[in-house]
């Protein structure tokens, strides 16, 4: 017998058990959430933390990693997956989902936040171990040490092409946006490489929450008392919460007098009330009402003069949301549960209608990153006798004399120009106004008469305007 035969084996090391963090489990679960129901990210995560912090398991400084981790995860999902792709042997789509969304939270730990290498590793092994098994928590510690051997510009520099030899696909590695949106965004906005660059950077940056005081139910005074309040840039009733925080726990928020609304969407329904018209100004009609934000400050404005909204929405639930936004408003107001192409009312009725209407919402990016990932080409297509239509609508159920607002969250020139352009050509009594005077002080608002909004231009989502006046 040798004396290597005789020599005693080591005691097995005893199982460790992996430690749970409820921080990453949670980020975990809001992007299986995302990945497997296609839900929204802000709509999965808020109660997700409730439900945390009301276990005791989270206090502020758990909630806003938390937050982090999975807004960071979902904006630069395109280069993680091209930067994990390049650290596996196999496509991909052979990957489980879970796997991927794992190695994506440990990536951006390492390459998005200032969270040291050692401890991003770890912990994500371990949330591995917790979520995934011991088995995969090996693939994703293997691919997670390569992954470190970088950072994120040494990264880029080796998986995007050259500018020089592709732009649209240089920009949309880097910057982690689809190629086609990448180009659509360009055609759209114009311009050179630098403007392009700082709108894509604007879309992967954390939106600031902003807040609207109703008028004649609150003021922007009471919401600056907020702890990192200041006013709007743009919006007389905005004011912004600079260090996020949660809305429900202002109370004027709670009651219904003040709502969160994006001041891009704030100036689009200011706009179209402050439109000149010719002759009374009684009835008003927001066409497309839900969820209710746009609807509540035009029904408080309407108030204000004495004229009542109707706030038309198709689908049920969504008609309550906006039932909800107008409950208190100290003027008339309806709510009706009818479709914006098939109206529920007489045409001429309205002296001033606005038609929000549903699209790819590629103007949001910054609140629905992973918006990005699931729009495709041919939901331009689809969106798009939807959004005639009710435009078309809309130019029917205003008198002559009257205004009607075309808005879209969207910049996609599909979306905003060229059905104000077809539409116009179907209805000759009817003409474009130029709403750049009804944006008072707002800067580089293009050469008009339509008004296109941008992130990285204006800190707001990327709405576009449209004001038309029936003539005839």
């Amino acid at each position: 017998m040798s004396d290597t035969a005789r020599r005693p084996r080591k005691p097995a090391k005893p199982y460790r058990r992996p430690k749970k963090d409820p921080v990453r489990i949670l980020a975990f679960e809001a992007l299986r959430a995302v990945d497997e129901r296609d839900a929204y990210a802000n709509l999965v995560l808020p109660p997700l933390l409730r439900k945390a912090r009301e276990k005791g398991d989270f206090d502020g400084r758990d909630a806003a990693l938390a937050t982090e981790l999975v807004y960071g995860t979902l904006r630069r999902q395109g280069t993680y997956d091209a930067i994990i792709a390049d650290c596996v042997d196999r496509p991909l789509r052979e990957v489980d989902p879970p796997v991927l969304d794992v190695l994506a939270l440990g990536v951006h730990q390492l390459l998005g936040t200032r969270i040291p290498t050692h401890a991003a590793v770890s912990a994500t092994v371990e949330l591995a171990r917790v979520v995934l098994g011991d088995g995969r928590a090996k693939f994703v510690n293997a691919v997670l040490r390569k992954v470190a051997q970088d950072d994120l510009d040494g990264w880029l520099e080796r998986i995007a092409p050259p500018y020089d030899e592709d732009p649209e696909d240089h920009l949309a590695v880097v910057h982690s946006h689809p190629r086609w949106i990448v180009s659509a965004l360009w055609d759209s906005l114009g311009g050179g490489r630098a403007g392009m660059e700082d709108l894509l950077e604007a879309d992967n940056e954390r939106p600031e929450v902003t807040l609207v005081a109703r008028p004649g139910r609150a003021t922007t005074q009471e919401l600056l008392h907020e702890e990192a309040a200041v006013p709007g840039r743009w919006s007389p009733y905005a004011v912004r919460l600079t260090e996020g925080g949660e809305p429900g726990a202002v109370e004027a928020v709670r009651e219904g007098r003040a709502g969160v609304q994006d001041e891009g969407s704030q100036l689009v329904a200011l706009a179209l009330a402050n439109a000149p018209l010719e002759g009374p100004d009684e009835k008003w009609l927001d066409g497309c009402a839900g969820p209710g934000g746009k609807a509540a400050l035009l029904a408080a404005l309407a108030a204000e003069r004495g004229a009542v909204l109707v706030a038309s929405e198709k689908q049920p639930h969504r008609a309550g949301l906006v039932a909800r936004a107008l409950a208190g408003n100290p003027g008339p107001y309806q709510v009706v549960t009818a479709d914006g192409t098939r109206p529920a009312w007489r045409p001429g009725t309205f002296d001033r209608v606005l038609v929000d209407v549903p699209c790819t919402g590629l103007g949001a990016l910054r609140r629905r990153p992973e918006a990005r990932w699931r729009r495709r080409p041919e939901d331009l297509d689809a969106f798009a006798p939807l959004q005639r239509g009710l435009l078309r609508t809309a130019l029917e159920s205003v008198r002559v004399g009257g205004v009607v607002g075309y808005a879209t969250c969207s910049p996609h020139l599909a979306e905003t120009r060229a059905v104000v352009t077809d539409l116009l050509k179907q209805f000759p009594g009817a003409e474009l106004l130029d709403a750049r005077p009804l944006l008072p002080g707002v800067p580089a608002l293009g050469d008009g008469p339509d008004v296109q909004l941008w992130p990285h231009l204006h800190g707001t989502d990327a709405m576009y305007l449209a004001l038309i006046r029936r003539t005839g």
